[in-house]
């Protein structure tokens, strides 16, 4: 298993799955030019991705599936609550499944949990390789960790997870107050504290890399971040390495501990 964050944060997320020469897209919040540039950036053929599952329906989540699916041949899988408010026109197949569901791909299978956010049917995924075993769960707009999200985030050998802000810099931030209550409250955004205190209780020796992912760019910064995430799994068994994930630079290959890895870069764009 390798994983690649293509770009997060709320101008747009994207994180490619690799397993056994398979791969998956989650969510394509990107137009089609930006997403194969940051694919050639790591040697990935656009085409050779087998489908897209999506997260939500915000559009910096699925700005770019429709059209992706129909110049590459992507299927989509999404919920119903998803699909009912996004436009996937142009895709020549959107499977939809209900939060809780197993998708069955070629050579992994994603397990869908529903998610704590305010969107229509939202849900995050923990994605199994099929013939090494290895997890990764993917998680961000989430208000807050669930008992379904903590559930499954079990036995992970990646673990990406939303840290979308610093609560001090959202209090005294430039947005207006309804919508610092909107991403403050249980179906908002996790804020880094929170962010880690669920890592410090699920983070385990097992766990290769934490990757933060969704981080704003008015209410957060990198160094907050991970400073924030450092401090709270200071104690925690967790021996991997931790990387926060930018939203104009690609990252990765993040890979299983059993493997003999790459070293996880972030890629310049230009």
């Amino acid at each position: 298993m390798k994983i690649w964050m293509l770009g997060s944060g709320s101008a747009g997320n994207a994180v490619l799955v690799e397993c056994d020469g398979t791969r998956v897209l989650v969510d394509a919040g990107f137009g089609t030019r930006t997403l194969a540039g940051r694919m050639k950036t790591i040697g990935v053929d656009p085409a050779s991705v087998e489908a897209c599952v999506v997260t939500h329906e915000h559009s910096d989540h699925v700005k770019g599936v429709g059209a992706a699916a129909k110049k590459w041949g992507w299927a989509v899988y999404a919920t119903a609550g998803t699909a009912s408010g996004t436009d996937f026109s142009g895709a020549a197949s959107v499977t939809t499944f209900v939060p809780g569901a197993t998708l069955e791909l070629t050579r992994m299978s994603v397990a869908t949990t529903p998610t704590p956010h305010d969107a229509a049917e939202s849900v995050g995924f923990v994605i199994t390789g099929r013939s090494s075993g290895a997890r990764a769960g993917v998680f961000y707009d989430i208000g807050h960790v669930s008992e379904a999200i903590a559930a499954v985030c079990v036995d992970l050998d990646i673990l990406v997870l939303e840290s979308n802000h610093d609560d001090d810099m959202l209090r005294n931030g430039p947005y207006p107050r309804w919508l610092q209550a909107r991403i403050a409250c249980d179906t908002g955004h996790l804020s880094n504290a929170c962010a880690g205190a669920f890592a410090r209780s699920a983070l385990t020796r097992q766990v290769n890399h934490l990757v933060l992912a969704h981080l704003s760019e008015k209410n957060n910064s990198r160094g907050l971040a991970l400073d924030s995430m450092r401090s709270a799994i200071a104690r925690s068994k967790f021996r991997g390495t931790l990387t926060a994930a930018a939203q104009d630079t690609v990252a990765g290959p993040f890979e299983p501990r059993s493997t003999r890895a790459e070293k996880p870069v972030q890629y310049g764009l230009w």
